[in-house]
């Protein structure tokens, strides 16, 4: 089976792969019964992403051409018999298959994120170093103490662990969290917190109570790319403002807000994703000012402040909050384990209520379970115990890598150091594209994100964000050499600077 892609024209690549396959199947040059190559293989064959070949597939199988098998694999379809149950039907042409693609809204269009979908995807690839999912190390997970305190939690008389609960969250693990927020200046209470499946949520959930297609909202740029994903999906114009080494650009955003009236200003205030930067103190206050006088909420998006390598962190923006305009969103995910999606949001009472009626339409409310385990960990004083050896892990990692990157860096590559989170934020040499170091760094198995994923409109396409938080020094070393060994190839064959002829990620990236 020969496909030709014309990388040239505008039509998706996904969609160039679907119509010939098309064709191929109703000339009958692909009988019934015959099987196409595997999603990985072909993608790999083409040179693109398996899930652009995933979209070709999931279009033909709509159509009827194609019919997945346990076992078999995929398989052209058999002609549909005309069905004599039919009646008067029966001799007219066979029915075909509803397309289904005919029936989605625009909001679904919207929400396809090809980066987000291929860095999940690697999570199995074993042969493979990323350096793109940011994620904690699982050797670090402290499972021996979970299990115990879930031996505990699911005992045979303790049925209500496994019974519906209220959407706002769990009681004991809201209030622990109140107290510990408190403790680092955060002062609330448990009737203002809601526990939500994981900090994106969260985000889903502001944008679904206060944006309409077409609202206005600020962020910084780059950006954190989940949140990129979610507003698109919500139709939102994004106004961006340009984030330096003290965080956002406050006098940027002051001409932005005497222009438009957006819903609210999104920031990553501490050891932002993905350029690892800190919003000084004097920006965070001068962001709160811009707040009130404008009167515009903020959502504070605070994954990463409790894992800092140096000093501890400034003080949260919602805990500089004098006035009640700052939402604050947390999460378990990135200090102990994001397989639990667990995550809060600290909101006033008349927004929470709010997002916990958008909440029940979506899930009822997070899984009973993973609150009551989760709620007697912390309450154990687990939590405090596992903080201090994962930051001083992590920063042993962060070291490692910048340490390799400084031995093995070829001329013209440069990073920050973060003081916290998880992210090496680089530049790359003069001239030199992400998509096309992309594609030479997928050949030696090892793999990032480019930075034009962090961005809202065309920039970012000399950037890259690397993670150390996951792999072993040992490996981190072994990463970073591959991918110095890549760039250094690019360098010494200038044609391949800026040009690429197998994108790992699908096509939008290029």
């Amino acid at each position: 089976m020969k496909l030709h892609l014309d990388r040239s024209i505008k039509t998706p690549l996904y969609l160039q792969i679907e119509s010939q396959i098309r064709q191929l199947i109703l000339a009958n040059d692909l009988p019934p019964g015959f099987r196409l190559p595997p999603e990985r293989k072909l993608a790999t064959s083409l040179g693109v992403n398996r899930t652009t070949v995933v979209n070709a597939y999931h279009e033909l199988v709509a159509d009827g051409l194609i019919q997945p098998h346990v076992g078999k694999g995929t398989i052209v379809s058999p002609p549909q018999p005309a069905n004599p149950s039919l009646g008067h039907f029966s001799n007219a042409k066979a029915i075909q298959p509803i397309s289904w693609q005919n029936f989605y809204t625009r909001q679904s269009e919207r929400m396809h994120n090809p980066v987000l979908a291929s860095i999940l995807d690697e999570i199995g690839e074993n042969d493979e170093i990323s350096f793109a999912l940011g994620s904690p190390a699982g050797e670090y997970y402290p499972l021996e103490e979970f299990k115990e305190i879930s031996k505990k939690v699911m005992r045979p008389d303790n049925w209500r662990a496994f019974e519906y609960g209220p959407t706002i969250g769990h009681y004991p693990l809201r209030q622990y969290l109140a107290d510990w927020l408190s403790q680092r200046g955060l002062h609330t209470q448990a009737q203002t917190i809601l526990i939500t499946s994981g900090s994106q949520q969260g985000l889903d959930l502001l944008t679904k109570i206060f944006l309409e297609p077409g609202d206005y909202i600020v962020i910084e740029e780059p950006s954190f790319l989940g949140a990129i994903g979610v507003f698109k999906a919500a139709g939102a114009h994004i106004l961006t403002v340009p984030v330096d080494q003290e965080g956002l650009k406050t006098d940027v955003l002051e001409q932005i807000l005497s222009r438009h009236r957006p819903k609210f200003i999104y920031t990553l205030p501490t050891f932002q994703n993905p350029s690892g930067t800190t919003m000084s103190l004097a920006r965070r206050h001068k962001l709160l000012e811009l707040a009130y006088q404008y009167h515009i909420p903020i959502v504070e998006d605070d994954p990463y402040s409790e894992l800092y390598y140096e000093n501890e962190p400034l003080p949260s923006l919602k805990s500089l909050d004098e006035f009640g305009h700052v939402i604050y969103l947390g999460t378990f995910s990135k200090i102990l384990f994001p397989g639990l999606r667990l995550g809060w949001c600290v909101a006033p009472s008349q927004v929470l209520e709010q997002l916990s009626l958008a909440k029940q339409l979506v899930d009822l409310h997070t899984s009973t379970i993973a609150q009551w385990v989760m709620a007697e960990f912390c309450k154990q004083g687990l939590l405090d115990k596992h903080l201090p050896i994962v930051r001083n892990q992590y920063r042993l990692q962060r070291d490692a890598m910048v340490t390799a990157l400084t031995e093995f860096a070829p001329q013209g590559l440069s990073w920050t150091i973060p003081e916290g989170g998880y992210y090496l934020w680089c530049e790359l040499p003069p001239d030199m594209k992400a998509a096309a170091l992309l594609t030479r760094a997928a050949d030696k198995k090892v793999t990032f994100v480019p930075g034009n994923a962090f961005h809202v409109n065309s920039g970012g396409k000399d950037r890259i964000r690397l993670c150390f938080a996951r792999h072993s020094e040992t490996t981190i070393r072994e990463g970073i050499y591959r991918l110095c060994e890549a760039i250094s190839e690019i360098l010494n064959q200038p044609h391949l600077r800026g040009t690429t002829n197998r994108p790992r990620f699908s096509e939008p990236l290029v």
